[in-house]
């Protein structure tokens, strides 16, 4: 059952203190052809912030002697984040993914312990199935967003960018659980945090702006934002606490990509490239975009790097990606 219960900022300092033991900060680099810092969540223990959420929500129900086997829906991040977290924990884990997660992800929940259940072609699909195996497991579902726990673990992600001032900081949505959080832990020192989503699959933004509901989520490399309808929790949070909401193109998100290979170093899946893509639409004196994950296949980010069109990164700075060449 989904943990509802309001959440607040002493949530996200509580669950500071439960993930630090075992998640080492992750580094932020200054990109100066880009203008803002990158915090990196894509060296994050798998490879996405997601085991945030999951080991504090998780580490949650162990201290109140709930050991029932933990089983979650997800895009992938947060399959490898409950299996990481479940191991450590000494729980059983079953995750069910989409037919369409990318292989990467499959193999690293399944390498990290985890059940691994494919069913449906879309995330809210494959939760339907993850909430009958649960009753039939007699577990116990953790939501990838819409949960208390969840989304104070996700919130430590701000707390560590304290140290670097910012004035805005730019964060992915796709169900809103790390913007919810970041939220929480920034937005009550005067941070602006802006909320970014992809055409399309821009559920959050419409909520929050009174705008029908999406009926269908459109294709996007950033599979990990493919959410058609965000959480009712997270949902609050985010109207009380984001400054803003903005959408970027398919187009942008696949630049953004190439543009932190070439220019980074950062080989970010297309979720985690969503905030850097809205970076030159979103003013700010010291600006932070997230990059959420970097869980990509080979081939996908190959294909992606051959695929963006010259008037946004020349055939040099593909060439450079592929090198490994940096600019900042």
């Amino acid at each position: 059952m989904t943990n509802t219960r309001r959440v607040t900022r002493e949530d996200v300092l509580l669950a500071e203190a439960r993930v630090r033991p075992r998640l080492a900060p992750t580094p932020a680099r200054w990109c100066a052809p880009m203008g803002a810092w990158l915090k990196l969540e894509n060296q994050q223990q798998t490879g996405s912030y997601k085991v945030r959420g999951a080991l504090n929500a998780l580490s949650m129900r162990v201290s109140e002697g709930d050991l029932r086997p933990v089983v979650a829906a997800s895009a992938g991040n947060h399959a490898r984040g409950v299996a990481w977290a479940a191991r450590r924990l000494g729980l059983r884990a079953v995750v069910v993914m989409p037919v369409s997660a990318p292989r990467i992800k499959v193999q690293g929940a399944v390498a990290l312990g985890a059940e691994v259940v494919l069913a449906g072609s879309t995330y809210e699909e494959a939760e339907a199935e993850a909430a009958r195996l649960a009753l039939t497991l007699g577990g116990r579902i953790l939501p990838p967003f819409d949960d208390a726990g969840v989304i104070a673990g996700q919130g430590t992600v701000g707390l560590e960018l304290l140290e670097l001032a910012p004035d805005v900081v730019l964060v992915p949505i796709g169900g809103g659980g790390l913007a919810a959080g970041v939220g929480l832990a920034l937005a009550p020192l005067g941070v602006r945090v802006v909320g970014v989503q992809v055409e399309g699959v821009d559920g959050m933004r419409r909520a929050l702006r009174g705008e029908p509901a999406l009926t269908s989520a459109a294709e996007t490399i950033a599979d990990g934002v493919r959410v058609r309808s965000p959480g009712a929790l997270t949902r609050a949070v985010c109207a009380g606490t984001l400054d803003d909401v903005v959408t970027v193109s398919e187009a942008e998100v696949r630049a953004a990509l190439v543009e932190l290979a070439v220019r980074a170093g950062v080989v970010a899946e297309g979720a985690g490239a969503v905030a850097a893509a809205a970076l030159a639409k979103v003013p700010g004196r010291r600006k932070v975009a997230v990059v959420s994950g970097g869980n990509i296949d080979a081939e996908r980010f190959q294909d992606v790097l051959a695929g963006v069109g010259p008037a946004r990164t020349p055939a040099r700075a593909v060439r450079a990606a592929r090198a490994g060449e940096l600019t900042c």
